[in-house]
């Protein structure tokens, strides 16, 4: 590539970028809490219980603001490293995720495995307990298959196996990225596994903010009416749940190609919400959540299995008459538990506090924003 092909490397975020990828997070990682909610009902209830009101809510929040919120952040995560991996050599680069990305999931797992697995593994809570070596080991670090415990850790690991080809990807010409975004949209909605990759819309995703970076493509999207962006995600809502429900028995390249819809339509829409907010009123009490961000990400799935069951003795499981408020409560019981465990972390172990998020937080990072949300 010629140094003119570059200029959109050499330039920095706005504020106003900046801000809107800290709103974006914040809404995206939350929301995702919806994905992995607290039911109290096995597989097989929760098959038998699909089609009821409390189902169908659980479903729409869960595919909707859950599992749709994700692909943002690996289209967010793609936009930085479009430039920071230009301007580092593979080895600084690969460390720093290492530091960032690999280390912390690493650590969580070993936590979920320890807490979880250790009250399942003594008969004080229903979650799965190690059995094996090999079932520990897979669980600490998904060669191979998704966590039984920490679910979204496979995010994770694909992202750290995906930043690892990132320098080369971005010295590549666009016509040459265009071609591995196909292939990596072909992966993605065929049957065909590979374990270089849980999850590879991951990379599809990643590929997206990285060619965003070269074509302004954030900027372009923000200036979209905020209307006609709800209306694109709604469209792309109502085709994911016509193949789920409506279409009858499809092949599964059909279900995919309608997850990668759904998936753009949200990302777009979620981006210009977050543009809006980001100078909005509300904006600095939300950018001040943004530190405890990856934090929550981490740590949430040992809250759900730790104290949902605890707060579902009172709501009860899905079906019961109080269970929709503490599903829709769920997201933000999680957000305010992260900020305590992130204070009490940055306050009594700092460094703790950087290792576990990443380098996203310590004792300066949250005195910081505990004051811009007291301001």
């Amino acid at each position: 590539m010629t140094a003119s092909h570059l200029d959109w490397a050499l330039r920095r975020p706005t504020r106003r970028m900046s801000d809107t990828i800290a709103v974006a997070r914040v809404i995206c990682i939350t929301g995702m809490v919806y994905a992995h909610a607290w039911t109290g009902l096995n597989y097989a209830h929760l098959v038998e219980a699909a089609h009821t009101a409390q189902g169908v809510l659980r479903w729409q929040l869960m595919e909707f603001l859950g599992r749709s919120a994700v692909p943002l952040l690996s289209i967010v995560a793609g936009w930085l490293a479009a430039s920071s991996a230009l301007n580092q050599n593979w080895g600084s680069f690969a460390a720093n995720k290492a530091r960032t990305v690999l280390t912390p999931m690493l650590l969580w797992n070993g936590l979920s495995i320890a807490i979880v697995g250790g009250l399942a593994f003594g008969g004080l809570l229903a979650a799965p307990a190690p059995r094996e070596w090999l079932w520990t080991i897979e669980e600490l670090f998904a060669f191979t298959q998704p966590n039984d415990i920490n679910v979204q850790m496979p995010f994770l690991r694909d992202l750290f196996v995906c930043m690892l080809f990132v320098p080369f990807l971005v010295r590549l010409p666009s016509w040459a990225l265009l071609g591995v975004l196909g292939v990596a949209l072909t992966w993605s909605i065929t049957e065909f596994q590979f374990v270089l990759l849980l999850r590879p819309s991951i990379l599809v995703f990643l590929l997206i903010g990285i060619l965003a970076r070269r074509g302004d493509l954030a900027e372009k999207v923000a200036a979209k009416p905020i209307a006609l962006l709800a209306m694109l995600f709604v469209a792309t809502a109502c085709l994911k749940a016509w193949v789920m429900y409506g279409a009858g028995p499809l092949p599964r390249p059909a279900h995919a190609s309608a997850d990668l819809v759904l998936r753009l339509g949200a990302a777009a829409f979620f981006w210009r919400l977050a543009w809006a907010i980001s100078e909005s009123k509300f904006a600095e009490r939300v950018k001040a959540l943004e530190p405890y961000m990856f934090l929550l990400f981490c740590s949430h799935m040992i809250m759900i299995w730790l104290f949902g069951p605890l707060i579902g003795l009172v709501t009860g499981p899905l079906g019961s008459p109080l269970y929709p408020v503490f599903l829709i409560a769920q997201p933000f019981l999680v957000l305010g538990g992260t900020i305590l465990l992130g204070n009490a972390l940055a306050q009594v172990a700092p460094n703790a506090a950087q290792v576990l998020s990443g380098g996203r937080m310590g004792a300066a990072q949250t005195s910081k924003a505990a004051a811009r949300q007291g301001a």
